[in-house]
């Protein structure tokens, strides 16, 4: 019987995860009869578990503990953000998990570090809209918790409920981790070796952004999508959705016949109305509609 402990009471996405990880490292789900979770503050039961987690006061990695609240609390990252349970249990296990240091830093990334940020009181973000803040996966598994007007009574079978859930996340974003980094070896690939530096021609439809960022001369990437064709603007950064240079204003909102008489390009059929992107029936006239755009 492996001994799964954390606190009890009130739960967090930091708690949640961090069972989810250690399910997956473990190959096991909560319904396997060879898995106890326990959550509680009893010291006994805490010092028999075999990984103990946001509980416990003790950081000690070999030995399976993983608690955050001690005095001098478990250490930062090189950025600051402060470790919690998920970001130390990721720590130890995150590359065995994923198959490589590099994916698993990607899931860091994308989804430990802010659940460990906001879990110890840490800001990442501003709001550019006052009163409008973004709504992560910690907030989804915090409105589960019940309101002052619910009764407490079965939190602990709230929070089983979640912990498939999280794993479920998990899987997933391990898997757009492991496809974006083959992706970013072939579409660099495509990048370094296209004659047209400032139009990039896909064969497949990539996730192409994080690249471009590297490639400023760059202001066009088309690619094959859902038997059709796209073209799109490439952004300035990944953090802005202002546009290396969008794509004419005429076409904003267009459609079918009208985007084909601005146009000329006989396939168009779409143009957003922020001019970042394009659809068009053929390759020929997906090229079309870029070097239009270049030549704007």
């Amino acid at each position: 019987m492996t001994t799964l402990v954390t606190h009890d009471g009130k739960f967090h996405a930091d708690d949640v995860f961090a069972t989810a990880v250690l399910l997956i490292h473990l190959g096991k789900d909560l319904t396997d009869t060879d898995i106890s979770l326990e959550r509680t503050r009893e010291k006994d039961v805490i010092a028999s578990g075999d990984y103990v987690y946001d509980v416990g006061g003790i950081y000690n990695e070999e030995g399976n503990r993983f608690d955050h609240h001690q005095p001098g609390a478990a250490g930062k990252r090189e950025n600051g953000i402060t470790y919690a349970a998920f970001g130390l249990v990721w720590k130890k296990f995150g590359a065995e998990i994923c198959g490589s240091q590099s994916i698993a830093n990607r899931v860091d990334r994308r989804v430990v570090q802010p659940v460990d940020a906001l879990d110890n009181g840490e800001s990442i973000c501003k709001p550019t809209i006052e009163g409008v803040l973004p709504y992560g996966v910690s907030g989804v598994i915090g409105s589960f918790l019940p309101t002052w007007k619910e009764e407490r009574e079965g939190i602990d079978d709230i929070f089983e409920s979640l912990v498939p859930f999280a794993k479920k996340i998990l899987e997933r974003e391990i898997t757009w981790a492991q496809d974006q980094e083959e992706a970013i070896l072939k579409v660099t690939e495509i990048f370094d070796n296209s004659p047209n530096k400032q139009v990039i021609e896909l064969d497949q439809k990539y996730p192409w952004e994080e690249v471009a960022d590297k490639y400023p001369d760059a202001l066009y990437v088309i690619h094959p999508q859902d038997g059709k064709w796209r073209a799109h603007a490439i952004r300035k950064g990944a953090t802005t959705f202002e546009l290396r240079k969008p794509f004419p204003s005429e076409w904003a909102g267009l459609r079918d016949e009208e985007l084909q008489k601005v146009t000329g390009v006989d396939d168009a059929f779409f143009c957003h109305n922020k001019l970042f992107t394009t659809a068009v029936g053929s390759e020929e006239g997906a090229r079309k509609l870029a070097g239009l755009a270049l030549s704007a």
